[in-house]
C-alpha cells in the first residue's frame, strides 16, 4: 500500500467571519463552526480561541488534540467509521495542515484531563505548546451522561478537524513524503536480508471512559489485527479516552506516531517494516490471555525477527505489556518496549506495575510523578476549576501566587508512550 502525504505548513490561525487558507494562514469562519458543532442536542455553547507558541496562556482541561487533514485522492475518507464512511483507507494522497492542531477543552468529562502551557517550564513537556491550537471550549447541556458529554465533544472535535481539513484540499502542499509497504511475499523478495519487524501497538480500551477506536469500533471488542501502518496516518485510530494526560495518545498523536514514521525511514535500509499489528488493553484476565496470545501468534505467523512494543496508560495495562512482550519474545522475536514510569516523586518506588526477565528491552518516556511548579499565566482557555481534581494534582495544587504544583502526569503528552514527547531517561 502506497500513501502520498501532502503537508501544508501553518505559520498562524485568525478567528474572522470566512474560511480560507491564504500564505499559510488559516482563517476560521466562526460562526460557521459553532453552527457545525452545535448541531448536536448535548451541546449548548462552544467558544473559540487560538493559542500560539510563548504565549503566556494555559488550556486546561484538554480532551483531545486533532490534526486537520483530507484525502485528495484515493479509497476512503479521514476518520472512517467515524466522520467517514467505512472503507480501507491508507493509500492515494492526503493532504496535512502541519504546525496547528484543533484542541477540545470544557467543563472536565473525566478526572484524568490536561494542562497544556504554551510558554515557561511546562510548555518545555508538551510537544503541543509548539503548535499554533485552535482551542474549542465546549459547554455541555446540564444533566447528561458523561459518556454523553465525551461523545460530543468527541465528534466536535472531529467534524471541526475535517471541515478545517477540507479547505486545503486545492491547495499545493509546500513538501510532500511517500509511504509505502509492499506486501510479505513482496517484501522478502525485496529485502531478503534485512531483519523482519513490525510495531505493536497496545490501545486503551478499559472502558469507563477509556476507549480507543479503530474504524469506529471500540478496541476493546477487537481481536489483535494488522494494519497497513499508513491507515493511522488517515485516521483509522481515533482517541476517545480520558487517562491520564501524560501518557494519552490524542488523536494527532495516532494520525502522527513517531514510532511509524521512524520505522519507515529505517525501511528498506537497515529494517524490513512488514506492519503494525494492533491489540487492546482489557481489565479481565481472559482477555488479556486471548489477545496477548493473538499477537504473539501474530508475530510468530508473520516470521517476525523483531518488534517495537508500545503501551498507552500504567498500571492494570502493565500486566497486558509485560505479557506481550513475554509470549512474543518466547516466540523467537526480539522485543523493545516503550513505556513511561510511575516511580513516585523521589524516583524509588517500583516503575512497572509488573516485570519479567525477558522484557529487558525498555525505552522510557520519564516518570509522570516528578513534580513541576507551573507560574501562574496570564490568559486561561477552558477553566482551571478542576486543577485540584485531575490526574497529577491535588488540594496543594493551587499556591498562594497563582501558580500550580503538579505532577508532570497532568501535562498532556509529557511522557507519551509512543515517543510523541520531549522527555526521556538514560
Amino acid at each position: 500500500m502506497k500513501l502520498e502525504m501532502g503537508y501544508i505548513h501553518i505559520s498562524d490561525v485568525i478567528l474572522g467571519n470566512e474560511s480560507k487558507i491564504e500564505n499559510g494562514v488559516l482563517t476560521v469562519d466562526v460562526q460557521a463552526i459553532k453552527d457545525l458543532i452545535l448541531e448536536d442536542e448535548h451541546l449548548v455553547d462552544v467558544s473559540l480561541d487560538v493559542a500560539h507558541p510563548g504565549e503566556s496562556t494555559r488550556i486546561t482541561p484538554v480532551k483531545d488534540v486533532i490534526e486537520p487533514r483530507v484525502k485528495v485522492e484515493g479509497r476512503g475518507g479521514i476518520f472512517p467509521g467515524v466522520i467517514a464512511k467505512v472503507d480501507t483507507v491508507g493509500s492515494g494522497k492526503t493532504y496535512a495542515l502541519k504546525g496547528m492542531s484543533v484542541m477540545t477543552a470544557g467543563k472536565i468529562v473525566g478526572f484524568q484531563e490536561g494542562i497544556i502551557d504554551m510558554s515557561g517550564p511546562g510548555a518545555d513537556y508538551t510537544p503541543f505548546s509548539k503548535l499554533v491550537n485552535l482551542v474549542l471550549v465546549i459547554e455541555p447541556k446540564e444533566g447528561i451522561k458523561q459518556h454523553q458529554y465525551e461523545q460530543a465533544v468527541r465528534f466536535a472535535g472531529f467534524k471541526t478537524a475535517t471541515y478545517i481539513g477540507e479547505l486545503a484540499r486545492e491547495l499545493t502542499p509546500d513538501e510532500t513524503h511517500v509511504y509505502e509497504t509492499p506486501t510479505l511475499m513482496e517484501g522478502a523478495k525485496m529485502y531478503p536480508d534485512l531483519p523482519r519487524v513490525a510495531y505493536v501497538q497496545m490501545l486503551q480500551s478499559q472502558g469507563l471512559l477509556h476507549d480507543t477506536y479503530v474504524y469506529g469500533v471500540d478496541a476493546k471488542q477487537i481481536v489483535p489485527t494488522i494494519l497497513y501502518p499508513t491507515e493511522c496516518m488517515d485516521g483509522a485510530i481515533v482517541s476517545g479516552n480520558c487517562v491520564s494526560a501524560c501518557d494519552k495518545n490524542p488523536t494527532y498523536v495516532h494520525m502522527n506516531n513517531p514510532v511509524v514514521h521512524d520505522l519507515y525511514e529505517e525501511h528498506g535500509k537497515t529494517i524490513n517494516f512488514v506492519g503494525h499489528i494492533i491489540t487492546n488493553e482489557n481489565v479481565y484476565l481472559a482477555d488479556k490471555m486471548r489477545s496477548s496470545d493473538w499477537t504473539a501468534k501474530l508475530c510468530r505467523y508473520f516470521d517476525l525477527d523483531g518488534i517495537v512494543l508500545s503501551q498507552e496508560g500504567f498500571g492494570n495495562p502493565d500486566t497486558d505489556l509485560i505479557m506481550n512482550a513475554k509470549k512474543i519474545e518466547t516466540e523467537g522475536v526480539k522485543t523493545v518496549i516503550i513505556t513511561d514510569e510511575y516511580a513516585g516523586r523521589d524516583g524509588k518506588s517500583q516503575s512497572l506495575a509488573d516485570s519479567d526477565p525477558l522484557a529487558d528491552a525498555v525505552v522510557t518516556g520519564g516518570n509522570a510523578n516528578q513534580l513541576i511548579t507551573l507560574p501562574k499565566m496570564d490568559k486561561v482557555i477552558g477553566t482551571l476549576d478542576y486543577v485540584t481534581k485531575i490526574a497529577g494534582g491535588s488540594d496543594q495544587t493551587v499556591q498562594a501566587d497563582g501558580s500550580l504544583e503538579v505532577e508532570i502526569q497532568a501535562i498532556t503528552g509529557a511522557t507519551n508512550e509512543t515517543g510523541f514527547n520531549l522527555l526521556s531517561a538514560r
